[in-house]
């Protein structure tokens, strides 16, 4: 697909929608407006601010510079503007230094040769060519030779014109895109023609579009439509006097408009598959069906139409299984109301232990499964606990196996967040994952090996993301050295951007960058569970290379939580019914030989089918990494 790269980001169809916030000339020839209209845009969430430059001696005749009444009435009116709003060269020094303080890229749109070289000078990552440019092939031509990618807005332009720019800038070997605008301050809406991107879509560029209408609606369905940048203009105030005032956005529409935009490009998806998102997986449960005996079916008696019928939950097979199992001879005692099973249409889901990965594998479990899991003879077992499991005594015998305890994510309504700026909710996560590691204690004793407890460090919030991450480290270390873990392996688990719980609104705003989490590792001397999962999803929602990213962590790795992912939520995925590349990823991490569980959503139903297909599943994939490296 066309992609360009605008400072680290890449900018395309297959990537976020590269929003800039367009000041040009609203600061009004004011630093402290700039300035403000810089932090209007970061609060916002806009990728670039983007200015204008011009040196007017060259743009324009000295006797209209010298009288603009000389000229036509447009002329007349923005000439005396312009002049009056040039920033310094001193104040574009600053506004640089302001946007990187900030966390922003500068952008600048520049008019002519001077400040073409100017603007270079400032280190933008790429030149805007505004829409009375387009045309303008000396400038375009000075500009590429400055080796950094263009954005050139269409607008007030013919087709035939765009197409002898395109064709100009691919003789050059120009990278660049096109933005759809109609040129208008404001554009009408009957005027704006969103589907025309479209055909610039023809010159396999990538393609956006440059909004003047009012409201945020347009540009929302721009970017619905597959604009891969959008520019708005911003304001203060959008009564101030000047050109482009009254067809820009206040900062509480511009707000509005990136949270639509980022709304909107998160519920396009892929469109490449169809997946199960965690909530749908719990209410499906619930609310599907499944098929269900009528009354005691005997083993080798004949199922027929009357021994069966469709009741909830939906735990066993679906009513779409309903004519492969009629006719079929039971090979198993089916007591009524109970489900029908994959056994009962000839499926039978085993360990293939001669074929199984060399790991020290084993199953998530609960006090009250654990022991039906005992019989496949796993070397771990992960006990995934509740708050309310913590005030239950261990049920079991001494055991020839390790032992992992994954550590309650929340209690009653309360999430578990080491990270928070709210020092009680932290000191009661402290808390309750001090009382896990207690019992955990407890519970080696039935054990082998030194037990490991893996817990989940939050830095969650609903809505906006937290902007100090670094804050969040903070205060992650701050519990952590909290925290009497004598005895445990305490390992802290990289999180998925949008965690499931609560309805799965929540976002994360740290632990998930194997950079930022070696980091904090090697400042505390610790190791991490990682979980596959959690870790495609980030790398899908931040467009970074999951296997790249899987050798940096590796070296810190204690422990697997292993599942496939797609999109952005789709977590704990059957393997092959996701994203990851399962040969590669073991081609990446081949040499691990510690303990791992499949972490399958559901996997523990029906005697734990999940775990052990996941497992097969996995066995076959390292084995054909290993064969190929």
């Amino acid at each position: 697909m066309p992609e360009i790269k605008i400072g680290e980001r890449l900018v395309g169809d297959d990537h976020p929608t590269f929003i800039i916030a367009e000041i040009g000339v609203n600061h009004n020839g004011i630093l402290e407006y700039a300035f403000e209209l810089i932090d209007a845009s970061v609060e916002a969430g806009a990728d670039a601010v983007k200015f204008q430059k011009r040196n007017l001696e060259k743009l324009y005749p000295k006797k209209y510079l010298d009288n603009a009444n000389v000229g036509e009435k447009n002329l007349n009116y923005l000439l005396p503007i312009l002049q009056r709003v040039e920033l310094s060269d001193e104040d574009y020094f600053k506004i640089v230094d302001y946007c990187g303080q900030q966390g922003i890229t500068f952008m600048c749109s520049a008019f002519d040769d001077d400040s073409a070289d100017f603007v270079d000078a400032l280190g933008v990552p790429a030149f805007k060519v505004a829409s009375a440019d387009m045309i303008n092939l000396p400038l375009i031509d000075y500009l590429i030779k400055k080796d950094k990618p263009l954005i050139v807005s269409t607008g007030m332009s013919r087709m035939e014109e765009v197409r002898v720019t395109v064709e100009f800038l691919k003789q050059r070997e120009a990278e660049f895109a096109l933005l759809h605008c109609n040129s208008a301050y404001p554009a009408a809406f009957a005027d704006i023609n969103l589907r025309f991107m479209d055909r610039l879509r023809e010159f396999g560029v990538p393609v956006g579009y440059s909004g003047h209408e009012r409201g945020i609606s347009i540009s929302t369905v721009a970017a619905a439509l597959g604009a891969s940048i959008i520019e708005r203009h911003i304001t203060l105030d959008r009564t101030m006097d000047g050109p482009d005032h009254a067809s820009s956005l206040e900062p509480h529409g511009f707000r509005k408009m990136v949270r639509d935009i980022r709304q909107v490009t998160l519920a396009l998806g892929t469109g490449e598959e169809k997946f199960f998102t965690m909530g749908e997986i719990l209410n499906r449960e619930v609310l599907a069906k499944s098929l269900v005996a009528t009354r005691c079916i005997g083993v080798g008696e004949q199922i027929t139409r009357e021994m069966v019928t469709v009741k909830g939950p939906g735990q066993g097979l679906s009513p779409q299984r309903y004519t492969e199992l009629i006719g079929r001879v039971a090979v198993r005692q089916i007591e009524e109301d109970e489900p029908f099973l994959p056994i009962d249409l000839g499926r039978r889901v085993t360990l293939d232990v001669e074929h199984t990965l060399p790991m020290e594998w084993g199953f998530v479990v609960r006090f009250n499964d654990f022991q039906s899991m005992l019989k496949y003879k796993p070397p771990l077992l992960e006990f995934h606990f509740t708050d309310k499991d913590l005030d239950e005594p261990y049920p079991g015998d001494d055991l020839d196996v390790k032992l992992v305890v994954h550590a309650p994510e929340f209690w009653s309504n309360h999430l578990v967040d080491l990270c928070t700026f709210d020092d009680d909710h932290r000191r009661a996560s402290v808390h309750i994952l001090q009382r896990a590691v207690d019992v955990t204690r407890d519970m080696a004793q039935h054990f082998v090996g030194v037990p490991k407890v893996v817990v989940h460090p939050g830095a969650a919030s609903i809505d906006n993301p937290i902007t100090d991450r670094q804050g969040l480290y903070d205060n992650l270390k701050r519990s952590v050295e909290e925290l009497d873990f004598d005895g445990v392996e305490l390992l802290i688990e990289n999180l998925p951007p949008h965690p499931w719980y609560f309805g799965g609104q929540w976002l994360t705003n740290a632990f998930m960058d194997t950079y930022e989490i070696r980091d904090f590792l090697d400042s505390m001397g610790m190791k991490t569970c990682y979980d596959t999962s959690h870790h495609k999803l980030y790398c899908n929602w931040a467009h970074v290379d999951f296997y790249e990213q899987v050798e940096v962590i590796l070296p810190y790795i204690s422990h697997l939580h292993l599942s496939d992912a797609a999109g952005l939520d789709g977590e704990g995925l059957q393997i092959g019914q996701g994203n990851i590349d399962w040969v590669k990823f073991f081609k990446v991490a081949k040499d691990y030989h510690g303990t791992m569980i499949p972490e399958i959503w559901r996997g523990h139903q029906r005697g734990g089918e999940g775990f052990i297909i996941a497992i097969n599943r996995l066995s076959d994939a390292y084995f054909e990494a290993v064969g190929d490296a």
